[in-house]
């Protein structure tokens, strides 16, 4: 594996988040809220009492919400490096899902709509372990359904789906 180079920023940002995302941050952020609480009566529940704390707390999520988007398209990123190295690694897999996040809305609907259709494909079978990619699943399905016509279960399947269509 190369060596490491994180820039300053990065360093930062895997020190913040791992520092935020802690029980001590949490212990912390309570606190502030508490003495802040505490602290009212002393300034009679004033406009600038409530503003320290509005102030306070929208600058902190300002600030989060661009550090916690930055760790997540870090870890999505790597996810998908992970997920297509399995796939580019397995035989059986169809390679056209690799980088498949740049699709639009509409095409991972229809992708989605083969899998529903896929599933139950995989409902028919009695080998858990049986698979199907993406480009040979009707192939697979109508070789399997055709090569095991001969075994009894095959046959009483066959049987029954032929009475319900009817």
């Amino acid at each position: 594996m190369a060596k490491k180079k994180n820039n300053l920023f990065e360093k930062f940002a895997n020190w913040a988040t791992a520092a935020t995302g802690s029980s001590a941050a949490f212990v912390i952020a309570i606190t502030t809220i508490v003495v802040w609480l505490i602290t009212g009566p002393v300034f009679n529940y004033s406009d600038t009492w409530q503003l320290i704390i509005n102030t306070g707390t929208t600058i902190i999520t300002f600030l989060m919400v661009f550090l916690i988007q930055k760790t997540q398209n870090k870890d999505s990123k790597a996810i998908h490096l992970k997920l297509n190295e399995l796939l580019a690694s397995h035989q059986g897999a169809s390679n056209r899902m690799v980088d498949i996040e740049n699709l639009t809305e509409v095409e991972l609907d229809q992708l989605h709509k083969f899998y529903v259709r896929l599933s139950a494909l995989a409902e028919q079978e009695d080998d858990l372990t049986c698979t199907h990619s993406i480009d040979a699943a009707d192939e697979n399905h109508q070789t399997k359904q055709t090569g095991f016509k001969s075994k009894p279960h095959y046959q009483h399947a066959f049987k029954n789906r032929s009475k319900q269509s009817k």
